[in-house]
């Protein structure tokens, strides 16, 4: 997906010179402190920056060449921070995400009631996004990305402004679609939501705009490089049939277990 690629705003590289492969089926978890890059590597990987260097590509075509449509039909985004909330009904909300389908109107509204039901706030369908929580609004913008029916995901922070247990079925149903075969790149800072997607995710680390480490996610390596880019000692603590990695009480110190 990203060959060699490379962001700068003035006299400042934001990325530098990223690789990132992403296909069907893959879930690729990106880490890092605030300011590493995150947003600015996913923005690029959907075309909203100019490059200094390098080439997005997708199915081995240069993303440069798409139309909306067609690009539209590859990559759906879920931005950090959803615009702000207005009069739309979430319904409408969601139908609009199905604009690279040719197809009548009450064939799109059957596609977005779906979704809405899949994300657990078919209820919502006739409520104004201005009326709705942030997590109600956040769950809304989920289900627009199901009703798009892209084979790539791009998010960023997807559990935002939701609760545990939201939290722990959207990486769930993350995990589902990846089964299914679709491509996920997602900015998380939390890698314990990784395991509710029981899929197989790996985990790359970014720190000062450069691409640190790619480990899996189920690596004993993993507490450490986060160690590494957080300035942080990380513990890797046992956890039922798994694990949490957390940060270690400041009167503990050592490698990570």
């Amino acid at each position: 997906m990203l060959n060699d690629v490379s962001v700068r705003k003035g006299a400042r590289t934001l990325l530098d010179h990223a690789n990132v492969e992403l296909r069907g089926g893959d879930f690729v978890a990106l880490v890092g402190p605030n300011g590493a890059g995150k947003t600015t590597l996913l923005r690029a990987a959907l075309g909203l920056v100019p490059l200094a260097g390098g080439r997005v590509r997708v199915n081995d075509a240069d993303l440069a060449l798409f139309g909306a449509r067609a690009r539209a039909a590859e990559l759906a985004w879920l931005p950090q921070h959803s615009p702000p909330a207005d009069a739309l009904p979430a319904l409408e909300a969601v139908m609009a995400a199905r604009y690279r389908f040719q197809e009548t109107t009450g064939a799109a509204r059957r596609s977005a009631e779906r979704a809405l039901e899949r994300v657990g706030v078919g209820r919502l369908a006739t409520a104004p996004l201005a009326t709705l929580s942030g997590g109600e609004r956040q769950r809304v913008a989920i289900a627009a990305l199901l009703a798009q029916e892209a084979r790539f995901l791009l998010l960023d922070e997807p559990a935002n402004h939701l609760d545990p247990a939201q939290q722990a079925e959207t990486y769930a149903l993350l995990g589902t679609l990846v089964r299914d075969g679709t491509g996920i790149l997602c900015v998380t800072h939390d890698v314990n939501l990784l395991a509710h997607t029981a899929a197989a995710p790996r985990v790359l680390g970014l720190a000062a705009g450069k691409l640190r480490f790619s480990v899996d996610y189920g690596s004993a390596e993993l507490s450490g490089r986060l160690s590494e880019i957080f300035g942080v000692h990380m513990l890797s603590l046992a956890a039922g049939s798994g694990r949490v990695i957390v940060p270690a009480p400041p009167d503990v110190g050592g490698p990570s277990a």
